[in-house]
C-alpha cells in the first residue's frame, strides 16, 4: 500500500513538474513586440507621410477601393495596395545592436520618413470582437522609417512609444521597405485620363487646328454611333470597325508620366503654341474630359554632342506632350494613342495618318 502511494506521489510530482515547465515556457515573452505591423488594413482610413525635405502626402480612403491624394486627386490604386500590403507584412527581423542604437537614433532624427496610420476602430470592443460599438477614426500607430541596412534586405525603423528602434524586413521579399514609403504626392496620383466603357461614351470630338477639314465627332445615337464631319455634316458612311476600335481605346486610357518629373523636358516651350489636336470625351452622365496634344522636341542640348546635327531628330518619335483637363502637363505615347489621334479621313476608310506628329 505504501509502495503504491509512493508511486502515485511520484507520478503526480512528475506531472506537476511537466505542467510547470510548459507553463513557464508558454509564459516566456518574446523580446520582440508581435504587433509591430498593421493587422487590419481594411480599417485603415488615412495614411500621412512626411520627410525632412518638407515633402508630404495624405492618402485618404474614399470608398471600399478608391483612395485620394491630398483629398483632391485619384490615387494610383496599385501603389496604395502595395503600401497597405507592406504595413501588413513587415516584421521585426532583429533588434538593433545596443552599441549602435545612439547612431541609428541620430540618423532617424535626421532623415526618417514619418508615417501616421489612421484606422476606424470601435470605442467599445467586447467579447472578442463580437460586440463593437461607436466606431471612430483614430491615429493607431506612428512609424519613423529610416535607411536600409548594410545587406539591403531591411530598414531601420522606430515605432512611436517603443524604447528602441528595430530592423524591419518583409519576409520573402528581397529588398528593404523604405522605398515603398513615398512622400512625393505626384508619384501617388493615378495616370488614368479616362476609364470609360463604350456604353458610357456619349460623344467624342476631335479638333485638328492645322487641318480643320479633318476635324470630326463621333456621336451616340441610341445603341450606336454616327460620324459627324466639319460643319456638323453627318457622314453618309464610315468604317465602323475603326470607330469601334477608337471608342474601345477609352477604357483605362493612361498617360505615361507627368512632364514635371522628366529631366530637361522643355515642356513650357513646347506647349505654348497651337495644339496639334484637341480631344474631348463626354460620357453619358454629361462629364467632359479634354486633352490637348503638342509635339515634343528632343532635348536641344543633345545637339552639342551630335557629330552631325543634320541627322538629329528634332521631334521625339515615341512620345508627345498633352495637357489634360487644363490642369496637368503629361507625356503620352504614340503607341497607346495611335488609333485615337487620327483624322476624319482615316475613319472614312483612308490610310492611317499620324496627325499628332
Amino acid at each position: 500500500m505504501k509502495k503504491r502511494n509512493l508511486i502515485l506521489i511520484a507520478v503526480v510530482a512528475v506531472v506537476a513538474l511537466v505542467a510547470l515547465l510548459i507553463a513557464l515556457r508558454g509564459s516566456r515573452k518574446s523580446t520582440f513586440p508581435q504587433d509591430y505591423h498593421v493587422e487590419d488594413t481594411a480599417s485603415v482610413t488615412r495614411i500621412f507621410m512626411a520627410d525632412k525635405q518638407n515633402q508630404h502626402v495624405l492618402l485618404t480612403r474614399s470608398g471600399d477601393s478608391t483612395w485620394l491624394v491630398d483629398n483632391q486627386y485619384t490615387a494610383n490604386q496599385s501603389m496604395v495596395n502595395l503600401l497597405l500590403e507592406t504595413l501588413n507584412t513587415m516584421r521585426i527581423r532583429q533588434q538593433v545592436n545596443r552599441n549602435a542604437i545612439p547612431t541609428i537614433n541620430k540618423d532617424l532624427a535626421a532623415r526618417a520618413i514619418k508615417v501616421e496610420v489612421y484606422q476606424r476602430k470601435p470605442f467599445i470592443n467586447w467579447f472578442g470582437d463580437r460586440l463593437k460599438l461607436f466606431p471612430r477614426e483614430k491615429l493607431s500607430v506612428t512609424y519613423f522609417v529610416g535607411r536600409e541596412t548594410q545587406d539591403m534586405m531591411a530598414s531601420y525603423m522606430y515605432r512611436q512609444g517603443d524604447k528602441t528602434p528595430y530592423i524591419i524586413h518583409i519576409p520573402g521579399f528581397r529588398g528593404f521597405p523604405t522605398p515603398r514609403f513615398v512622400t512625393d504626392p505626384l508619384m501617388w496620383r493615378s495616370h488614368t485620363i479616362v476609364d470609360l466603357d463604350v456604353h458610357a461614351i456619349e460623344r467624342v470630338e476631335m479638333t485638328i487646328p492645322d487641318l480643320p477639314e479633318e476635324s470630326f465627332a463621333v456621336q451616340r445615337e441610341g445603341e450606336g454611333f454616327y460620324l459627324e464631319l466639319q460643319g456638323h455634316q453627318r457622314a453618309a458612311g464610315f468604317d465602323t470597325a475603326r470607330v469601334a476600335q477608337m471608342l474601345s481605346g477609352f477604357t483605362y486610357l493612361n498617360f505615361d508620366e507627368f512632364a514635371s518629373i522628366v529631366p530637361n523636358s522643355f515642356a513650357d516651350s513646347c506647349v505654348q503654341g497651337t495644339p496639334r489636336t484637341i480631344l474631348r470625351i463626354t460620357d453619358t452622365a454629361g462629364q467632359t474630359h479634354e486633352m490637348r496634344t503638342f509635339l515634343k522636341y528632343n532635348n536641344p542640348d543633345d545637339l552639342l554632342a551630335m557629330p552631325d546635327p543634320e541627322m538629329y531628330e528634332t521631334f521625339d518619335l515615341d512620345r508627345l506632350y498633352a495637357i489634360v483637363d487644363d490642369r496637368d502637363t503629361v507625356l503620352i505615347q504614340y503607341y497607346i494613342f495611335d488609333n485615337i489621334l487620327q483624322p476624319a479621313s482615316y475613319f472614312l476608310g483612308h490610310d492611317k495618318q499620324l496627325i499628332a506628329r
